[in-house]
């Protein structure tokens, strides 16, 4: 028996060369299933799978029941690109459609439900709000952007509002065009960063309430802003068609690439890793994802077309697993990947699939997942045709009920690192990390206090108010109410300063008469 396998497959063999030779298919030949194990195939090829071994492999989208989801919210209509929600481990907040100004809603994230139509609002703008951010060191604290020129700090009482709150724990002028995106600093907690369509990206110390810094580099609308884990580095991705790297302290452009094949929307940095990952247009208008190395963005190290699809797709990064999500604006699916240093770099995982088009996500912070059920990541999900937000858990499947610490590393606490003045003097540290097991009791002391003095418009010697002339005419009434607002705060300054003044001039000649007698 072996002698006559030995002698088949010689002459196999032979057949393979002379069909070779003869300028033929090799696959014309049909091997028996029972001398698989006879290897005929030359030795460059592989039986091994494109993919490795993962421990997230398996993981798996699980959506909120109808009891877990927040029904009835009038969200904004807006078409801005940007997710219209914030999440926090206390609460959730959601942009809404309103008739003149603008208006957030901010709901305790542990009461789902039917919304209340007469539930208090934050309303304060006067323009549509652009981009809503929770503080991560202080879950009572939440900024907000608008069409108005203006980024407001705000206050949320314990157990959320009672009325509507209209007066803002802060009030930041000097952008002279609407602000449409804003980010916190991820190990300060006292620095926000807020980008302007007067393609200006502003940096405020609220200790103060002024902007210390500006970064004007860019030549068109910044589209997303992302820092590195201890926040020396800024990547901004802008309409220009430039990816950049900037030391946000200097506003120096590190790296700079002209994105022409991949027209880059989104950036995000990858962690400790040193890259980044985009998301952006291919040159046939295909929707790509692409991995850049921050110290050499002359190219990418890998671009891989996702669909032909029009929707921005959005990135979402989780540095402690390493995982990477793609979600798509009017997509109901959301598609996850594996990012790793090595070959192939990014591995397809697995996709969450819906029916029902998301407008936006929001993002639980880590120390709000539920550990008990080995849930990695969760997001809530704007569904405007309902009028809906829903959770959506990323889970590990798990057997065991004890706490998995393989896919619960340390995380980033709600412990600031750096305060605002070490920052800015150069002094860049690592996250306060926590551990997901033993539980974590945050602060309850304020992160910042709001300034006591006026707020400063002048950066660098100019007037970031009077930079750049409005080019529409609600841009130049804008400007106009607030000059004719500033100018009735002077003025009832100087009343006040003539009233303190007479009034010291009595109390000197009381004085003097009294020496006199």
């Amino acid at each position: 028996m072996t002698l006559s396998l030995c002698r088949l497959s010689t002459t196999l063999i032979s057949l393979l060369i002379t069909h070779t030779h003869n300028n033929k298919t090799a696959t014309a030949l049909s091997i028996p299933t029972t001398l698989s194990y006879i290897s005929v195939l030359p030795p460059q090829m592989s039986w091994h799978p494109t993919y490795k071994s993962s421990k997230f492999r398996n993981v798996y989208g699980k959506a909120g029941n109808r009891e877990q989801c927040f029904d009835g919210i009038p969200i904004t209509r807006n078409v801005h690109d940007n997710h219209f929600c914030a999440v926090n481990a206390k609460f959730l907040a959601i942009v809404t459609e309103t008739a003149g100004g603008g208006s957030f809603l901010v709901i305790p994230v542990n009461k789902p439900g039917r919304f209340d139509p007469h539930h208090p609002k934050v309303c304060g703008h006067q323009g549509g709000v652009l981009d809503i951010k929770w503080n991560p060191f202080t879950d009572n604290i939440i900024a907000s952007c608008s069409e108005d020129c203006s980024v407001r700090i705000w206050e949320i009482p314990e157990g959320g509002l009672r009325r509507n709150m209209s007066k803002a724990m802060l009030e930041l002028y000097g952008h002279s065009r609407r602000v449409g995106l804003i980010e916190w600093h991820p190990t300060c907690c006292g620095l926000l960063f807020s980008a302007g369509y007067d393609f200006k990206i502003l940096i405020w110390n609220l200790e103060e309430g002024a902007p210390v810094k500006m970064i004007d580099c860019h030549s068109d609308v910044v589209l997303c802003m992302s820092f590195n884990t201890d926040g020396s580095l800024l990547a901004t991705s802008c309409k220009d068609k430039h990816l950049r790297v900037i030391e946000p302290r200097s506003g120096r452009v590190l790296q700079e690439a002209d994105c022409k094949s991949h027209r880059v929307n989104r950036v995000v940095f990858l962690g400790n890793m040193k890259r980044l990952a985009t998301t952006g247009v291919s040159r046939w208008n295909t929707r790509q994802v692409a991995l850049w190395d921050q110290e050499d963005l002359s190219m990418p190290i890998i671009e891989e077309e996702i669909d032909g699809l029009s929707g921005l797709l959005f990135p979402f990064y989780d540095a402690d697993t390493h995982m990477l999500y793609l979600a798509g604006k009017g997509d109901g699916n959301i598609r996850y990947y594996e990012v790793s240093t090595e070959k192939p770099y990014l591995q397809y995982l697995m996709e969450f699939r819906s029916p029902a088009p998301q407008k936006g996500l929001g993002v639980m912070p880590k120390h709000g997942l539920d550990v008990t059920t080995c849930e990695v990541f969760r997001f809530y999900k704007l569904v405007t045709l309902k009028g809906l937000i829903e959770p959506i858990s990323m889970i590990v499947p798990r057997r065991s009920e004890t706490y998995q610490e393989d896919i619960y590393p340390m995380t980033a606490s709600t412990e600031p690192a750096v305060t605002a003045d070490e920052w800015l003097s150069g002094i860049d540290r690592e996250p306060v990390l926590m551990s997901l097991k033993a539980g974590y009791k945050r602060p309850c002391r304020t992160a910042f206090k709001a300034p006591r003095k006026g707020w400063k418009t002048m950066v660098n010697g100019l007037d970031l108010l009077e930079s750049i002339p409005p080019k529409t005419e609600n841009e130049l009434l804008r400007m106009f109410f607030r000059q004719q607002d500033e100018l009735k705060r002077l003025r009832d300054e100087l009343v006040q300063k003539d009233v303190r003044v007479q009034q010291l001039e009595l109390e000197l000649n009381n004085l003097r008469n009294a020496k006199n007698m």
